[in-house]
């Protein structure tokens, strides 16, 4: 395993928050979950709440886990958690775009392909928080 990497499946009301890919040019374009590389000495958790600051300009509390393992290209694979914002509006601070999705419209964006069985598993999540 090359690499572990952190998804926030950030729900509000029964709506889901996706991030379209601004780089690198194999990857732009396409829709994911905010999130990125966890740092040696971090948590899954203190990755996902540095990550959604950095990217979205937003604080976050962390809730369940969503799946187990998802594999991704590379030798990397990624853990995904249900998320909340606590603080802030979020901001495509390095995302070209960002969209609240409601269930009807899970699959409207072009999800990239490792992130498409995950937007399924995060469906069921949604009732939770409405």
């Amino acid at each position: 395993m090359r690499g572990l990497v952190v998804g926030a499946a950030i729900i509000a009301g029964e709506r889901l928050l996706a991030a379209q890919r601004a780089a690198p040019p194999e990857l732009e374009g396409g829709w994911e979950f905010p999130g990125g590389k966890v740092e040696p000495g971090e948590t899954d958790e203190q990755a996902l709440v540095r990550e959604c600051r950095e990217e979205l300009g937003v604080e976050v509390s962390i809730g369940r886990r969503v799946g187990d393992v998802w594999p991704l290209q590379n030798g990397y694979v990624m853990h995904v958690w249900t998320a909340t914002i606590t603080e802030g509006e979020p901001k495509a601070l390095e995302h070209s775009d960002l969209r609240w999705l409601h269930e009807a419209e899970l699959f409207d964006v072009p999800w990239l392909p490792a992130d498409l069985p995950v937007v399924e598993a995060v469906r069921a999540h949604l009732k939770e928080y409405s």
